[in-house]
């Protein structure tokens, strides 16, 4: 019997987990959903709606910045049969249409579908959006295999260079700003030490003046 080339528990300096779409629907998925067992074990099977998506990472048996999942359907009941995707503390929220996933091989082969959807705080329809979001990936519709489980990717929104550099500017703006008035304010103290010792000098003359013409 062969021995896993990876172990469950990846200690491999340098060792970085970051698949293509493809790799993750074609390789991952594919295999998982036709029971084809792996020589490694990098991708837990786990319900993530029995959990907060900020203590995923700590579930996840590899992930930096992204941690992946292979995660069973629930489906709710009398609902159309939709997945049911709330949690404790809030609810998934589907962002926009699936989108396909086409082979860069050619032909464009369609090898599954990906679904957005966003982290929300409360109950649905109202709650608190959060950066966290996650993207399904499942086997396209016409497959003939079971879809009773999907490949889900967990991360949350990274904020945008050219946001990071508006608020650089604007802080470097304010530093100006308070850097300019400290520096006004400096020079009024100044001013008014200076207008202060001028007229207590003429005070002090005059007195000087009124004493010696009484002399």
């Amino acid at each position: 019997m062969d021995e896993p080339i990876i172990s469950s528990n990846l200690e491999l300096p340098g060792f970085r987990f970051h698949p293509t779409e493809e790799e993750l629907i074609d390789f991952y998925l594919k295999n998982m959903v036709f029971r084809r067992k792996l020589h490694f074990d990098i991708i837990s099977v786990l319900n993530i709606y029995q959990h907060e998506p900020w203590d995923l990472p700590g579930l996840a048996k590899i992930g930096e910045r992204e941690w992946y999942f292979f995660v069973p359907r629930d489906r709710k009941h009398g609902n159309g049969g939709r997945p049911n995707r709330t949690t404790e503390h809030g609810f998934w929220k589907a962002t926009g249409s699936d989108r396909k996933i086409v082979s860069l091989l050619g032909h464009n082969r369609v090898l599954g579908l990906r679904k957005t959807l966003v982290f929300y705080r409360g109950r649905a329809p109202r709650g608190s959006k959060t950066d966290w979001v996650m993207n399904e990936y499942r086997l396209p519709d016409n497959c003939s295999q079971p879809k009773d489980i999907v490949l889900c990717k967990i991360y949350r929104k990274a904020t945008s260079l050219k946001v990071l550099e508006q608020w650089a500017a604007k802080e470097e703006e304010e530093q100006e700003i308070l850097k300019s008035i400290q520096e006004e304010a400096a020079a009024a103290v100044e001013t008014v030490a200076a207008a202060s010792f001028s007229s207590i000098f003429v005070i002090s003359n005059i007195s000087t003046f009124i004493q010696w013409r009484l002399t």
